[in-house]
């Protein structure tokens, strides 16, 4: 079956099977590794993508559901105030160890940026709760998004 949608901001097709998971079309026909593979069932965050205004996780979304619609990755974010502020943030907390979970952290805090959330630390930890990190233990994932939310305000305020 023929797909259309726009992959950070480029009109794409794909000729696949329409029940193919997001996140195997993404890395396979469209090289985006940003997008990670975890669990394949929807519980680790690691392939976290924005489709439209929504974040889902890719291993389970069938690349059907797609059609028409705008996906971005960590790769169509890169040049944005908002993850520079992410970037910096997490740099200055230490909230990165192996990078396995990080994308789909970043796509969670850029959604946040985007929705005007106020970031509490129960905001942040409820808007984390479908993301996974076996590394960091959390804590320093939460002060890197606190900062990030700092540095933005800063950057906006200029």
């Amino acid at each position: 079956m023929k797909i259309d949608f726009f992959l950070n901001h480029t009109f794409c097709t794909v000729d696949t099977d329409p029940l193919r998971s997001l996140a195997d079309v993404l890395r396979r026909d469209f090289n985006q590794t940003d997008v990670k593979q975890g669990c394949g069932e929807g519980e680790c965050g690691a392939c976290a993508v924005l489709v439209e205004t929504n974040v889902v996780h890719s291993c389970i979304y069938p690349v059907v559901m797609a059609q028409d619609k705008k996906i971005l990755t960590l790769r169509g974010i890169l040049d944005t105030s908002e993850y520079q502020a992410i970037k910096k943030g997490f740099s200055d907390a230490g909230s990165v160890q192996c990078g396995f979970c990080t994308p789909g952290i970043v796509i969670v805090c850029y959604d946040m940026f985007k929705k005007n959330v106020q970031p509490s630390k129960d905001t942040i930890m409820e808007y984390l709760s479908g993301n996974l990190c076996r590394c960091t233990g959390y804590n320093s994932i939460f002060r890197g998004m606190a900062l990030a939310f700092e540095y933005y305000k800063n950057m906006v305020r200029r």
